[in-house]
């Protein structure tokens, strides 16, 4: 048998780009910065490929594999790269099928089948198969990026497998093709459709007499030690080529972890969804508690059955959903059953389910949540429990290793129990949660990396728990395939004859072992290939930023990206990040990507110039610096505070971009501009405005804002107060934003203060977040601006004295940016504390304030770093309050973000983030709906996109007070 292992001594990384970019493969990238990119996947293994392929039509792939078959290089296929068994990586050329190769080829609602390339990803299939009233049954936590092909590969199951089976159950057929070029299209077969086939002859004919040959060989072995409950997984599904079977060869293939074949098409079958739901929610005092129960359970036929431990609940920040946590029934463990019926059936069976779990021992109690709000939000924590139990609750990292063993259901207590000690004695911890319905639990696990002793304790461990599972009759992995994690480790669960039958398999389909070498057979150990490893010392990088949540490590800052994915996400779910990837689709524009460019450069190995790389700086160009990312990715990477440190590092001792020093500066350079307005104006709207534009790094479609006649600050210092000031004094936050280019909005928010009873105060001089030199990386300015403010703000901040911030990314930066860049300031840190926004002081400050009814409609822009730090949840009760029809929009970032919009070569990117959402939503709002948005940028966007004008949330109380006079 040749491998393919010999070609990758004899070539580098240029020849191999040169001749896929000769063999019209599509797009083709072999430089430092892709290859880094894609050095890794959602698991534990890092492998820098030599070239990476974005076919776009079907003779791209065959083009490329004829390619690397003539220079002997492997094949790597992958999807969204959110495997967490490292099949997705390797040391040859990879795949990259979901940038281009994308499409849905056919969807028949009378047969219920969709016809699909391999990237595309679930959620876009949903989307097009729910107008017919269907879905495609399963349902991976990574639907939202994860594609059909990488599904097919590891046999992706989900939360609704109870009910819909694995992805093996619901492919219908699939056209592939081997590393020898054969194209076969493959599904159920009978013995005359068999004999057919091998009677013509060819490639095609000989594969199948080869396999048909090893399947009547083996029949015994097929039927007892393959298939023997649903989620078994590990190695190859040969059971799929038994007699009584069809010999389905596209089944088998499933789960294959692309080691066989190349998925060019796949024909799936879809169902139909019940009409109605209910989520059930049922505590016990432990999980071992919980899994005891699940047998009895499965009788009430179940859509789904997931499994939460409080440590994986313990570690939830986010606002709205802890307190969607906080309500649950009081427990240690819960198990969410969903029921699918109608309507009127669904009272009654939830009621019966719940009896039925009191009949358990340790059952704390029950809830029906019927909110569909506080359902999503709760199902959000199982759906990001990979990424959440990645950071264990005092701040330890966690890995995957031994992320989704799975026994037979009625075993579930007894192995969590063997488990649970398993890991007491290694004296290991990790959160556990899962699809407890069909026993297949999910654990991240605090496994140190960095020493020789820890990588000796993980290899212990998961060879310890290999034999456990086995014990309990049950499979190394229940959805996510073996990769490197478990493919050395399946001669514990199979016998000798079960592994040969495995190695002819593959010998069958790739007898050059060009596909994905080193997973299931032969494969690579489990403790090599490491991204963290005990001889992988990052480079010494000292920060501005302290990095305290990481040990003030930036290193360990940028491992804070597992590959997860959550920024992949194109569609918009109520979350900001990542703006960017959503216009482009491109992994370098992804947070991911960012972050392993980051990580690469801490390690110098790949990336060797450390704060001086090009391919970092070019990979951060595009990001907003909107910290959506900070709220939204389920382990908290923070790209805008990342972005600000290598900046700050890239350009020291060089000359800047312009616009660093024009939007950089911009509240300083506005200053002497608001001396002369009228002139300032003038020279930005003459025909001088291109040179000027182009002078200043801004991009020549922008218009340049006009600056106020008057700044707020002169206005509000010759105004007498008025109100009675019964509240006590609230200090009004000017920012520069507002103070030069819309006074009105600070003064309508010190006629909302002034009404609800606060006797408005300003800071001596004229103060300034330093949120512009932040997000240019201009560090060192920017701390000592902020030293200047805390200064000013600080006796207010030590009495108590709430701050109130009306433009969102200055509130944001005094309440989280301020803090960081002054680590160990207390005045700081009480700054921090007193800020709050506008709806937050009134809700939370006034609760007795009686606001003005506006019997309005609005829709609703909710600033980035709004999102990020204080969420909309003051403002919507604020305008429930008033009476106002408020919808508030899934748009996620604007697209302007401050400086990043302005700037020359991010125009388009800018304008196509806005007119995902936000931008048609308000060309089709009527002409009465109010378009609320509190960010300087967003109504800026706003009003250069559109017809319509955004009113901040103080105006438009504001304009409702009886004694409101309208300012200038």
């Amino acid at each position: 048998m040749t491998t393919t292992a010999q070609g990758l001594g004899r070539l580098d990384a240029a020849a191999v780009t040169e001749a896929l970019d000769r063999g019209n493969c599509g797009e083709v990238a072999g430089d430092t910065g892709r290859r880094a990119q894609y050095s890794a996947d959602a698991s534990n293994y890092r492998q820098v490929p030599l070239a990476v392929v974005f076919p776009r039509e079907r003779r791209h792939v065959l083009n490329a594999l004829a390619v690397c078959r003539r220079l002997g290089v492997p094949v790597t296929s992958r999807g969204a790269g959110t495997s967490t068994s490292g099949q997705a990586v390797g040391s040859g050329v990879v795949l990259d099928f979901s940038r281009h190769f994308n499409r849905l080829l056919a969807l028949d609602p009378q047969a219920r089948t969709a016809t699909v390339q391999p990237g595309i990803v679930l959620d876009d299939l949903q989307t097009a198969a729910a107008e017919h009233g269907l879905l495609f049954g399963p349902d991976p936590s990574t639907h939202s990026r994860c594609t059909l092909g990488g599904m097919i590969g590891n046999n992706a199951c989900g939360t609704h497998s109870v009910a819909w089976g694995r992805t093996a159950d619901n492919v219908v057929e699939l056209e592939v093709v081997t590393y020898r070029g054969t194209v076969v299209r493959l599904g159920e077969m009978s013995r005359a459709e068999i004999d057919e086939a091998i009677a013509a002859g060819g490639d095609r004919g000989r594969l199948i007499a080869s396999l048909y040959r090893l399947a009547q060989r083996n029949l015994a072995t097929l039927r007892t030690e393959l298939g023997r409950f649903p989620r078994q997984v590990s190695g190859y599904a040969l059971e799929h080529l038994l007699p009584e079977h069809r010999f389905n060869l596209a089944k088998a293939l499933v789960g294959s972890e692309g080691t066989l074949a190349v998925v060019l098409s796949a024909t799936v079958r879809l169902v139909s969804p019940p009409r109605a739901r209910a989520l059930v929610v049922l505590g016990f005092r432990d999980a071992c508690a919980a899994a005891d129960a699940v047998p009895a359970l499965l009788d009430h036929r179940l859509l789904a059955l997931e499994g939460l431990d409080q440590a994986l609940t313990d570690i939830v920040t986010r606002p709205e959903t802890r307190a969607a946590i906080d309500t649950l029934p009081a427990a240690r463990a819960w198990l969410f059953a969903e029921l699918g019926g109608t309507a009127d059936e669904l009272p009654r069976r939830a009621r019966e389910l719940a009896a039925a779990a009191e009949q358990a021992a340790g059952f704390t109690g029950s809830e029906v949540v019927t909110d569909p709000v506080r359902a999503r939000r709760l199902w959000r924590i199982r759906e990001d429990g990979a990424g959440l139990a990645t950071r264990l609750p005092d701040g330890s990292e966690a890995w995957p290793g031994w992320e989704d063993a799975a026994v037979p259901p009625r075993h579930l207590g007894s192995y969590l129990r063997a488990f649970t000690a398993l890991l007491e004695r290694h004296r290991l911890q990790g959160a556990v949660y899962g699809h407890f319905g069909e026993g297949c639990l999910h654990v991240r696990i605090d496994f140190d990396f960095t020493t020789e002793q820890g990588t000796a304790v993980f290899r212990a461990f998961v060879t310890d728990a290999a034999e456990l599972v086995a014990a309990h009759g049950g499979s190394l992995s229940g959805e996510h395939g073996d990769g490197q994690a478990r493919s050395e480790l399946l001669p514990l669960m199979y016998g000798p004859d079960v592994i040969a039958l495995f190695e002819q398999f593959k010998n069958i389909w790739d007898p050059d072992n060009g596909l994905n070498p080193g997973m299931i057979v032969r494969p690579l150990p489990l403790d090599g290939n490491l991204r963290v490893g005990p001889h992988r010392t990052p480079l010494p990088l000292a920060t501005v930023f302290p990095f305290h949540a990481d040990d003030g490590d930036f290193a360990k800052a940028t491992r804070r990206c597992v590959g997860v994915g959550k920024c992949r996400t194109a569609a918009h779910r109520g979350d900001v990040m990542c703006p960017s990837y959503r216009v482009t689709l491109d992994e370098k524009d992804s947070t991911r990507g960012r972050a392993r460019l980051l990580y690469e450069m801490t390690r110098g190995e790949v990336i060797t110039d450390g704060w001086r790389s090009t391919e970092v700086r070019d990979a951060l160009d595009l990001c907003l610096s909107c910290k959506g990312c900070s709220a939204d990715c389920p382990v908290g990477v923070d790209m805008a505070t990342y972005k600000s440190e290598f900046l700050h590092h890239h350009y020291k001792g060089r000359i800047r971009p312009a616009s660093h020093y024009t939007m950089g500066w911009l509240p300083l350079l506005s200053r002497p501009a608001a001396r002369m307005p009228r002139l300032v104006n003038a020279l930005t709207a003459s025909r001088l405005a291109p040179l000027i534009k182009r002078l200043g790094g801004i991009a020549a479609e922008r218009e340049v804002p006009r600056f106020a006649e008057q700044t707020f600050l002169s206005w509000f210092r010759t105004r007498t107060p008025g109100g009675d000031g019964r509240r006590g004094p609230v200090v009004l936050w000017v920012d520069s934003f507002n103070n030069h280019f819309t006074p009105e909005v600070l003064k309508a928010g010190v006629a909302v203060l002034e009404h609800a009873g606060f006797r408005v105060q300003v800071p001596d001089g004229t103060q300034c977040c330093g949120l512009t030199w932040i997000t240019t990386g201009q560090l060192g300015i920017a701390r000592r601006i902020a030293q200047r403010t805390v200064t000013a703000l600080a006796p207010a901040a030590r009495a108590g004295t709430p701050v109130v911030g009306l433009e969102p990314s200055c509130t944001a930066a005094l309440k989280t940016d301020l803090p960081e860049l002054l680590d160990g300031d207390a005045d700081a840190r009480a700054l921090a504390r007193a800020t709050v926004t506008l709806a937050e002081l009134l809700v939370h400050h006034a609760p007795d304030w009686q606001p003005p009814r506006i019997e309005a409609r609005s829709i609703s822009q909710t600033h980035c770093h709004q999102h990020a730090t204080s969420g909309f949840g003051a403002d919507g009760t604020l305008l429930r309050a008033m009476g106002v029809d408020n919808t508030s929009l899934d748009s996620g970032c604007c697209g302007l973000a401050g400086n990043f919009g302005f700037e020359r070569g991010h125009y388009e990117v800018s304008v196509a983030a806005g007119e995902q959402v936000l931008l048609p939503a308000v060309r089709a709002a009527s002409p009465d709906t109010v378009v609320l948005a509190d960010g300087f940028s967003c109504r800026t966007q706003i009003a250069q996109q559109t017809d319509r004008r955004g009113t901040h949330l103080a105006q438009l109380i504001a304009r409702a007070l009886p004694s409101h006079r309208p300012h200038a």
